[in-house]
């Protein structure tokens, strides 16, 4: 019933505040204000860009306009008479900031306690759009850019004029893949930067736990060139990790490379450690990569002082020597380097005693600031949640960052999570399905979720999170998951991917019991009547085929989203076929789904040198289709 409640609320409060706003934009922006008339952009778009607006983001400009069909043209100044795009610095005295006074606009969210803060102005000269974006920096504008891109989905003609004043309430939004499972190829990790982008997310961190070259080999360069079976289970060379970090400058998404170097880095047998840890980024930095990360998690929690300030210092020296390498004075911005991310071994502080926590996490309050030190909360499986968080603060003396489980299927890797946060949190067992996320999340420096093996149908519920980490407040469980299906899927395949959805679960549709049940409780009452089970059938069945045709698509998002939903599609396909079969009158062979290839996938587990290959049977709907599909085989006939 709560999760019902809750289900209601949201839908009615999304309904609300859609009605006031004249634009549908995920993230949700902190406010839109409605301005007088409607503006048409031109054909050509004139791109005014200050000198504090970097080349990456001059270049988004002229991605998102262009695939508006516009004509991008970048200009010095303003021209008369067409459509101009300002992007501009607060407070630079450029051309785009100088409009933000002409234009009359309340300045105040530059003063925030935020992150990525921004303004986006649309209005009208003649009828005319002319659009500014000024952010605190570029990065910001650039984040600008993606509510853009999503106004330009309405059309690009008699646009409602608008201003939007916007910001992230956590600073680092994303990704951790550190699952244990098949690392992502380079194709998905690269178009999940470009989903990104578009959603405002900013942090990748790749911590891998089956890449060798991560954990096992973790001194060692990327090899140059690797076999087709370790193709297969998610080895990378040099020129692929090149290519990734090529393609996270392009969407600013800060790919931070973890190192684990594991009990090297805290035992002090290996007096050489950090001078091989340097290395290795040296190596990881020609390929482009300008954020590390050191991991030393799963290797047993210190209780020895002595051990715990070894690994604080050893943090410490780490990052004082990778300023004096890259952030020295003179050095190129686009050469230096960000401040390390650290996963310590107690990252789930419940695992010991209040008082051995709270020395463990006050041996790191040594370290530069600037680290970014994770923790899963009290739990593995913890929900970010400020209780929590306040708990770590006060023995760090500083913000947290979080390493979020979800929606992480390592532990379960035949399920699917691919519904709303809230039904996510009830199918996965290891979280607290009755948790709810903070209207406002406290002290939280970053909040990377680690996803599914899957990464492509990782997108919906990493699309959820990014909503919620840019705006705690505007987040809207249910409302924010159907926007995420035609964001992950497309407008085409939305529809059916929505009926999909809930069968691709473990635990099936709750719809589908109460079918179920009023099929049984018909026969009871001696007028069976299986129509409207046969009919919901029929329409997955369907769905499964409309899915299927992505595999065909021109775009490559859909050919890996289908690689990665396959094994559950034809399982679920089949189980639906033989189902409608039966109550057609037919007698299909009972189809073998526990050791059929069609419905496996593999996977890897361990790390370093444990990791392992195995064979998985995919499981949707496997409580409710299996026993029905037996029971319908077991009757003489179908009533």
């Amino acid at each position: 019933m709560r999760h019902i409640f809750f289900t209601i609320l949201s839908i009615c409060i999304a309904v609300i505040i859609n009605a006031q706003e004249p634009y549908v934009i995920y993230p949700i922006p902190h406010q839109q204000i409605m301005e007088n008339g409607n503006a048409s952009l031109t054909k050509q778009v004139n791109i005014v860009a200050e000198t504090g607006i970097d080349d990456v983001t001059v270049n988004r400009a002229k991605q998102v306009l262009s695939e508006h069909g516009l004509m991008p043209v970048v200009v010095n100044a303003a021209v008369k008479e067409q459509s101009n795009l300002f992007l501009g610095v607060y407070d630079s005295k450029g051309l785009a900031s100088k409009r933000l006074k002409s234009l009359k606009l309340n300045c105040d969210v530059f003063s925030l306690n935020k992150y990525d803060r921004h303004i986006l102005n649309l209005t009208s000269q003649g009828g005319v759009a002319q659009v500014t974006i000024v952010g605190e920096n570029t990065d910001a504008t650039f984040c600008g850019l993606a509510s853009l891109e999503q106004m330009l989905d309405k059309g690009t003609k008699k646009l409602p004029c608008v201003t939007i004043y916007d910001y992230a309430d956590v600073k680092n939004r994303g990704i951790i893949e550190g699952y244990y499972g098949v690392p992502y190829t380079a194709e998905v990790t690269k178009d999940l930067f470009r989903f990104m982008a578009r959603y405002k997310m900013n942090s990748y961190m790749y911590g891998a736990k089956s890449d060798p070259y991560h954990s096992r080999y973790w001194g060692d360069p990327y090899p140059t060139t690797i076999s087709e079976e370790q193709l297969r289970i998610g080895y990378l060379t040099l020129d692929m990790m090149r290519d990734i970090t090529r393609v996270a400058h392009e969407t600013k998404v800060n790919f931070i490379w973890a190192i684990h170097p594991g009990k090297a880095f805290a035992n002090g047998e290996d007096p050489q450690v950090l001078d091989k840890i340097m290395a290795k980024f040296e190596s990881m930095h020609q390929l482009g990569v300008r954020q590390f990360g050191v991991f030393v998690d799963d290797v047993g929690v210190p209780s020895d002082p002595a051990i715990m300030k070894l690994c604080a210092d050893n943090l410490s020296e780490l990052q004082h020597r990778i300023d004096a390498r890259w952030n020295k004075a003179g050095t190129l911005v686009t050469d230096t380097v960000k401040p390390l991310h650290y996963v310590p071994q107690l990252y789930a502080y419940s695992w010991v005693s209040q008082e051995r926590a709270c020395e463990f996490f006050e041996s790191l309050r040594t370290t530069p600031e600037k680290i970014n030190i994770y923790i899963t909360g009290a739990n593995v499986w913890s929900v970010p949640n400020n209780e929590d968080l306040d708990v770590v603060k006060s023995w760090l003396g500083r913000d947290v960052s979080w390493w979020w489980n979800y929606p992480c299927n390592d532990q379960d890797p035949t399920k699917l999570f691919v519904m709303d946060t809230y039904t996510n949190f009830r199918d996965e067992t290891h979280i607290n399905s009755l948790t709810h996320m903070e209207r406002q999340l406290n002290g939280a420096q970053t909040v990377i979720i680690n996803p599914m093996q899957q990464g492509e149908l990782s997108k919906i519920a990493l699309f959820g999170v990014a909503d919620y980490t840019w705006n705690n407040l505007g987040f809207e469980n249910y409302s924010s998951w159907e926007a995420a299906i035609p964001a992950v899927v497309g407008k085409d395949m939305a529809q059916a991917f929505r009926k999909l959805a809930p069968y691709l679960r473990y635990y099936d549709n709750d719809a589908l019991d109460y079918k179920i049940d009023r099929y049984h409780v018909s026969i009871e009452h001696g007028n069976p009547n299986h129509n409207s089970l046969l009919n919901e059938m029929r329409e997955v069945n369907e769905a499964c085929q409309v899915i299927k045709e992505m595999e065909h698509s021109h775009n490559e998002s859909d050919r890996l989203f289908y690689s990665d939903i396959r094994p559950w599609l034809f399982k679920l396909e089949a189980m639906t076929a033989e189902i409608i079969a039966l109550f057609e009158g037919k007698s299909p062979s009972a189809g073998n789904y526990d050791n059929n290839p069609v419905y496996q996938f593999e996977s890897l587990g361990g790390m370093g040198e444990h990791i392992s290959l195995t064979v998985r049977t995919a499981e949707p709907s496997n409580v409710c289709l299996p026993a029905l599909l037996k029971w319908l085989h077991d009757q003489d006939t179908i009533k």
